[in-house]
């Protein structure tokens, strides 16, 4: 299964970009990227490269998704933990 993730366009530098997503900077290529991308912009990153842009509110609607995954996540992991 694969995940394309939200996030936010923090520099760009030809065909190249940082973004940032969930606080980790990452370098990703903006080559796929049907439209062009500007500094702030949210888009939809997949094995390193742009594929879409989002609208703002559906990101952070998104992030706010994985962020709560993540906790459960980490929550069951610290359960199994000390009931093993």
């Amino acid at each position: 299964m694969c995940l394309a993730v939200p996030s936010k366009i923090i520099e760009i530098e030809g065909v190249m970009a940082t973004v940032d997503v969930m606080g980790l900077r990452k370098q990703i290529s903006l080559m796929l990227l049907p439209d062009e991308a500007q500094i702030g912009d949210y888009v939809l990153v997949h094995a390193g490269f742009a594929i879409n842009k989002m609208e703002p509110s559906e990101a952070k609607q998104a992030l706010e998704i994985f962020e709560k995954i993540f906790k459960e996540m980490e929550e069951q992991e610290k359960n199994w933990l000390t009931d093993s």
